[in-house]
């Protein structure tokens, strides 16, 4: 049986720009990558055509395969070597994203792997325009306001790839890696990792298309796994020990509202990122992936829960701006379940739903009603996912959160009028699941000995520039390791 140096589980963005790394210093010739989706080019979202999510078996095709759930996202790349003119002297970036890395990494180390990581994504396509570098004055201004009405909003430049371009970009990643004979295995979904006296040996591996199980050794095993793995991860970490540390769990809603109410944002900024601590409970809310002229969208996770996202296309437009709204919830001892907590949610909302997306208009909500679909029919906000169903969303989001949700929301209609319309709707399920922190030393290893964590799956980092930055560092302490070796 053959016995491979590495083996990196995973082709999100942070597996793939690992792979990326290797191959571009001649480094990847006894590698093997491994993922439970498809190749890029055989992925597609039927919803298109259909209307309705059809939850395509064995894995949903917007969140597996090659480049993850990043060859379906808006591909916003966050800039955040370029903030510091407004963030003082720390590196803002974003979340809980990045905290491993500015941990053991120094700023300036750090702002030179973001850019190297920004001129590869430049390499292969990505736009070179940038949002949120002009109009200073009036992002200024707009901060002022939000700082008067108890908000923090973030700005840094963006880079925006677009839905279908990030497919385009993506499948240029896949050609680089195998015209330089990197080995990928798809369709395969890592049952379980294997470690005996604390040193990983390999992994037991399931083929989705025949059901077929191999073992595969290898010497070092990166996880990539991404929020589609994070749950799985979470198993493997308690059965063998693989240290964690409870983290939050971001629970909340998709909102969309008209174009017309977000002008300013959009324009400024491409995307807002507000952050506040709503009274009575003061927990942290925020703003995350904004889609100017974008669409709401539905995607399927393990154990058949449908999530919420939104996407935004380079050329298709719609009249409606949808974001995600999300609070941050922080469990103490006893408790250390997030992941399922947030999961319970899910399959209540679904239920609600009939296996899918929930809609519901915010006056409603203030009212006490549900939402009824003559209501949506009467709307002056069209919902852009349209096999959303409308409904209540409070019988499955918790008082606390929803109380959270709906004073955040009256708190940015002050800095943006016509936030809190009422026509203005909210979709549920959106849960974030990257909640159990996988504890990693400054080379990422575990302590599982030769077995690492990268990216969003293990709660290191947020989003896909952090991700694929986290890719780019791990196979430079890996290229290292083989050098010390040699």
């Amino acid at each position: 049986m053959k016995e491979y140096d590495l083996i990196i589980i995973g082709m999100g963005p942070s597996g793939v720009f690992a792979a990326f790394e290797l191959a571009k210093n001649n480094k990847a010739s006894n590698i093997l990558l491994i993922e439970q989706g498809k190749r890029i080019e055989n992925r597609y979202c039927p919803l298109e055509k259909t209307g309705k999510c059809l939850h395509c078996k064995p894995f949903c095709n917007i969140t597996s395969g090659f480049s993850g759930a990043g060859a379906f996202s808006d591909g916003k790349l966050n800039s955040y070597h370029l903030s510091l003119h407004n963030q003082g002297d720390d590196l803002y970036l974003g979340g809980n994203g990045g905290s491993y890395i500015k941990k053991y990494m120094k700023q300036s180390d750090i702002i030179d792997l973001l850019i190297y990581t920004d001129n590869v994504y430049l390499q292969f396509g990505a736009d070179e325009k940038l949002h949120g570098i002009e109009n200073r004055e009036e992002i200024l201004k707009l901060q002022s306001q939000a700082k008067k009405n108890n908000l923090t909003l973030i700005d840094f430049p963006i880079r925006h790839l677009g839905t279908e371009k990030s497919h385009i970009l993506y499948s240029k990643i896949q050609r680089y890696l195998e015209d330089h004979n990197v080995e990928m295995l798809f369709n395969t979904q890592v049952e379980e990792l294997i470690i005996n006296d604390g040193v990983i040996s390999g992994v037991k591996t399931k083929n989705v298309n025949d059901n077929s199980y191999n073992t595969i050794k290898a010497k070092n095993v990166v996880l990539a796994v991404g929020r589609k793995g994070a749950g799985w991860l979470s198993d493997q970490c308690q059965k063998y020990s693989i240290k964690t540390e409870v983290g939050a769990v971001d629970i909340g809603i998709r909102y969309e509202l008209p174009d017309s109410v977000m002008q300013r944002i959009n324009e400024c900024l491409y995307e807002g990122k507000f952050i506040g601590r709503p009274k009575p409970f003061c927990d942290k809310v925020r703003t995350f992936c904004q889609n100017p002229s974008g669409f709401v969208s539905a995607e399927v996770y393990d154990n058949n829960l449908t999530l919420v996202n939104g996407h935004s296309y380079k050329n298709k437009k719609s009249s409606n701006t949808n974001l995600s709204i999300l609070v941050s919830h922080n469990f103490n001892y006893p408790f250390n379940k997030p992941i399922e907590y947030g999961e319970n949610i899910a399959e209540n909302v679904n239920r609600l739903a009939a296996g899918g997306v929930l809609v519901q208009r915010f006056g409603d909500i203030l009212n006490g009603k549900r939402t009824w679909q003559k209501d949506l029919d009467n709307n002056t906000v069209t919902p852009t996912l349209k096999d959303a169903v409308a409904g209540d969303i409070t019988y499955a989001i918790g008082y606390r959160t929803m109380t959270d949700i709906i004073n955040f929301i009256k708190m940015v209609d002050k800095v943006v009028p016509g936030f809190a319309n009422e026509d203005n709707l909210l979709y549920a399920p959106e849960i974030k699941f990257y909640s159990n922190t996988v504890v990693v030393d400054k080379n990422f290893e575990t302590n599982i000995k030769n077995l690492y964590c990268i990216g969003d799956g293990g709660g290191l980092t947020t989003g896909l520039m952090m991700a694929s930055a986290s890719g780019v560092e791990i196979a430079r302490i890996y290229m290292k390791k083989l050098n010390n070796h040699n």
